[in-house]
């Protein structure tokens, strides 16, 4: 699901106005920085984390057998493999948490400012 969404924002930042695809090149850590202060906000916020676990079960369908006889195509029943994934209740130190998150917000200060200048240059160089 991610991979599909990260795909899809690339999409569309390919089909930006030249200036708007700088904006987003220069900009793209200082978004991946917000979307982790979110992160480990609601991970206070709720007192855990949530942690994606991707689990293989296996399940019976039918499947292609080997031709009868007369070359007429059979089925069998057989096991297949089927992947899921689960979000679970994972358990943090808070005061570990805390620390990280006023340390990212330090490092967003940091790419802010880092950023402006950026995006100044990306709308000198592209104007619209």
């Amino acid at each position: 699901m991610k991979r599909a969404i990260l795909a899809l924002a690339a999409l569309l930042a390919a089909c930006g106005t030249p200036q708007e695809q700088c904006i987003a090149y220069t900009t793209r850590d200082l978004r991946v920085v917000d979307r982790l202060i979110q992160e480990v906000e609601g991970n206070l916020a709720r007192g855990y984390s949530l942690e994606e676990v991707t689990i293989t079960r296996e399940f019976w369908s039918v499947c292609r057998g080997a031709p009868a006889a007369d070359g007429t195509p059979t089925t069998e029943p057989c096991l297949r493999d089927r992947e899921y994934t689960e979000t679970r209740p994972k358990a943090i130190d808070l005061k570990l948490e805390a620390q990280k998150l006023e340390s990212l917000r330090q490092k967003r200060a940091d790419l802010a400012q880092v950023a402006s200048a950026a995006i100044a240059e990306c709308r000198a160089l592209h104007p619209e």
